[in-house]
């Protein structure tokens, strides 16, 4: 099953990279990577791991009982530690006090490093590297005596795929999740689909992006994640138009509708469009960054992040997250 994914996944990862015109490891990629190596602790045994991924943890000091956890996911050509360094999750993790998971994809499994988002045995429940980031979480929570309760996920690019597929697979295990600069989840289950998705985009009804995620655990009947959509308007490699779909996939899953009950102006020309459920409570939030291209916002000028290659310097997308997750409470 990995030897086939690898293969398919190696071809995706290539079209992506010349996409984005990268050709390899940038060296402030591997500066960033190695100052953040010391903050993130490898963690082994925490289970199956039928998607033979590696797992990374950062705990602030004197982290106390009961704390949130969040899943961080990196976008191809990265690892964990860049994704957290440049992403800015250590000083959020820091301020807020919460743990993070940062799961690594290696090139044994995807020769570039990209989550497989678009192939049904990584994405779904139960199996491949989507059970090896459940338990990685179930781990995090005993460990740590974490609130299972309060456990967030977010990724960027495939990992924002991966983040939709997450969302839809365990609805049980994560309170809220932000997909930035990716696609939702069913979106594609081969190597054709999966690039067409990325560009030009795939066009469904609300009902049918839902019923994609209700096929993803049929069974469940509780309460599901807050979903936030993060996208630059000018992302040519994952296209805005996977933002729009995404935002009707969750209100149809969330049970709001299509119109937003709220706009707001933020930095960096970004536009805050908020979806309420028949509560009047935000089911679906979106993000979009005027005029940026395929990577997650930050803003160094405020202590978010590291400005580099797929790091924009637009507006604090960490900030936000947690605000939105309520993570400093």
């Amino acid at each position: 099953m990995r030897t086939s994914v690898r293969t398919a996944a190696a071809l995706l990862a290539a079209l992506t990279l010349s996409a984005l015109g990268v050709t390899g490891t940038s060296s402030a990629d591997e500066s960033r990577r190695h100052s953040a190596t010391a903050a993130l602790e490898p963690v082994t045994d925490f289970g199956s791991n039928p998607g033979a991924l590696s797992m990374y943890r950062y705990t602030p000091d004197g982290l106390g009982a009961g704390r949130p956890v969040v899943v961080v996911l990196h976008g191809c050509t990265q690892n964990a530690a860049t994704y957290f360094d440049g992403a800015g999750w250590q000083q959020a993790a820091d301020k807020h006090g919460f743990s993070v998971v940062a799961p690594q994809q290696e090139t044994a499994n995807n020769a570039n490093r990209c989550f497989n988002w678009f192939q049904s045995g990584d994405t779904g429940r139960g199996s491949g590297e989507a059970l090896s980031v459940r338990q990685m979480v179930d781990r995090t929570v005993r460990d740590l005596d974490a609130d299972p309760s309060r456990v967030y996920v977010t990724g960027l690019s495939a990992g924002g795929g991966m983040t939709s597929a997450l969302l839809a697979a365990y609805p049980d295990t994560f309170a809220g999740g932000g997909v930035i600069a990716g696609l939702p989840h069913g979106c594609a289950t081969s190597l054709v689909g999966a690039y067409s998705c990325m560009n030009p985009g795939v066009s469904k009804t609300p009902d049918q992006w839902g019923d994609l995620v209700r096929a993803a655990h049929p069974v469940h009947t509780g309460p599901r994640p807050r979903v936030s959509v993060w996208h630059g308007t000018a992302d040519t490699t994952v296209v805005p138009r996977n933002a729009t779909e995404s935002v009707k996939q969750w209100t149809n899953v969330l049970g709001a509708d299509q119109t937003a009950d709220a706009t707001h102006q933020l930095p960096g020309g970004t536009t805050q469009s908020d979806y309420q459920d028949s509560d009047g409570q935000v089911a679906v939030r979106s993000y979009l960054v005027d005029g940026m291209n395929h990577g997650t916002p930050v803003k160094p000028g405020e202590g978010c992040g590291k400005a580099g290659a797929h790091f924009l310097d637009t507006v604090c997308s960490t900030s936000y997250l947690t605000r939105d997750w309520n993570l400093s409470n």
